[in-house]
């Protein structure tokens, strides 16, 4: 196996390579601590460091071109703090939210004698939810019991289910060993296709460098630089609240029509937050003129969505010539499961990553990974990747396209190798405290750790309390 800290410095070395950057820049990082951190066998911990670290080295090198002849500044990202902040560990007026509705989760199916026989449901919105009942037969509703979830599945062989949930509008994964994965078409679609796309928007016009706000040496690296976040539930949040930490003005955008999930309070840390329907033209007006003078567009439905409206990449490209258009897909941007619906959870169990888990515990049943870690690899891999799209758009011009999937962050976790005795390490309840901190925001008293990245000259660090959906209007600050 791989020793986790020598794989983190490996990792990162790759990631900025692929990536084009200055491989001078890797000398001014420093890396401490090593896997394990939390009870698993996968190098959870390298990889929150990893892909933090690039994020947080591509900021470093945004300031160190913003002041030039200014030397570059030294950036540590500790392993135990990055695997912690990757935890979505936070109260609420001194309560935890509950993370999971009662529904959600692991059930048997009816060839569970015969691998693999389990399904994970996601369930947390109610509309999945609710389609996953009426498939199943169930009373519709909050008030269904598992045991009637789990009766009915009985029936059902597990990809059975999960092929006709998809079908349906339900949100399920079978859970499969990684051998199974390896030959499933998505899985052979996923290998083919960089853990990190940054590409140039082919069909877009040329567009001149984009010239940025100047800036004092003493400012955060994205200081006058402006983000869309077109994102939900959690990866893209993440990308979105890491760079409003280095100083970014990032913009929160949600439809009034769709629910959320109370870790909102977390990850709009930093940013405005802003209400536009897309469904009429004066919310596609709105955000027209948002993109008009922003750098990055965020965005993290699934593909063809935002395209339908008018925003796809090459529409994006032609109303701000040389944007940076930063895509999140759960299964990847090609393969039959393209446009399928997807959560850590669920790619982690239909991907094998459950069911080696399992084995290496000596567990009866799939088990997940104590933390969402494809949600945050995939949130500071997307921050990384539109910095890192930036400085080439600074030096060669054009509009560009990120692309990230859950998918593909399995891939790499799995290169990162297994952790002996990882199965060992005890749970993280009682390490948060040195790592969290307090403040007002507009959800209540907010406890939640720290950006875990640290900076020698510009420390990280949010400016804007997290305030619900709607509460700033769709405008730039002056």
């Amino acid at each position: 196996m791989n020793t986790p800290l020598a794989t983190s410095h490996e990792a990162l070395s790759t990631l900025w390579r692929d990536a084009q950057l200055p491989a001078e820049a890797l000398s001014f990082v420093g890396l401490p601590g090593r896997d394990p951190v939390l009870p698993s066998s996968f190098a959870v911990a390298a990889a929150a460091q990893t892909s933090l670290a690039a994020a947080a080295l591509a900021a470093a090198e945004i300031w160190h071109r913003r002041n030039a002849g200014a030397p570059r500044q030294r950036v540590r990202v500790d392993a135990t703090h990055a695997a912690l902040d990757s935890c979505a560990y936070f109260t609420l007026d001194g309560q935890r939210p509950n993370a999971w509705e009662k529904l959600s989760g692991l059930y048997r199916c009816g060839d569970a004698l015969n691998a693999p026989g389990w399904v994970r449901i996601h369930a947390n919105f109610a509309h999945h939810r609710d389609a996953a009942l009426r498939l199943l037969g169930c009373a519709v509703g909050p008030d269904t019991e598992r045991d009637a979830v789990q009766r009915a599945l009985r029936e059902w062989r597990a990809e059975d289910f999960e092929t006709a949930a998809a079908e349906a509008g339900a949100v399920v994964a079978a859970a499969r060993d990684f051998e199974s994965w390896d030959v499933h078409p998505q899985g052979l679609a996923v290998a083919g296709i960089p853990l990190l796309q940054i590409e140039r928007i082919p069909q877009a016009s040329q567009a001149a460098p984009v010239a940025w706000p100047n800036v004092a040496a003493d400012e955060a690296p994205l200081s006058g630089l402006r983000v869309l976040d077109l994102t939900r539930i959690l990866a893209g949040p993440v990308a979105g609240r890491t760079l409003a930490a280095y100083g970014a003005e990032v913009m929160l955008v949600n439809s009034p029509a769709l629910p959320n999930i109370d870790a909102i309070a977390d990850t709009s840390r930093g940013k405005l937050s802003a209400h536009i329907d897309l469904q009429i033209e004066t919310g596609r007006e709105a955000l027209r003129a948002l993109l008009s003078t922003a750098h990055v567009f965020m965005q993290g439905y699934r593909p063809g969505s935002l395209a339908a409206f008018g925003f796809g990449p090459i529409e994006v490209a032609a109303l701000r010539p040389g944007i940076v258009v930063v895509s999140l897909s759960a299964y990847g941007p090609s393969g039959p499961w393209a446009g399928r619906r997807g959560f850590d959870s669920l790619v982690q169990t239909a991907s094998g990553f459950n069911l080696a888990e399992a084995a290496a515990f000596g567990a009866g049943e799939p088990k997940a990974m104590p933390l969402q870690i494809l949600d945050h690899a995939a949130g500071y891999l997307l921050a990384f990747g539109a910095q890192a799209a930036l400085l080439r758009q600074a030096r060669e011009g054009g509009s560009w396209q990120v692309q990230v999937s859950l998918a593909g962050v399995g891939q790499w976790l799995r290169r990162l190798g297994r952790v002996p005795q990882g199965a060992a390490a005890p749970a993280p309840a009682p390490a948060f405290d040195p790592y969290l901190e307090t403040v007002d925001s507009g959800f209540g008293r907010l406890v939640a750790l720290r950006h875990a990245a640290e900076f020698s000259q510009t420390p990280a660090r949010w400016t804007r309390p997290s305030m619900p959906p709607g509460t700033h209007e769709p405008r730039w600050t002056e």
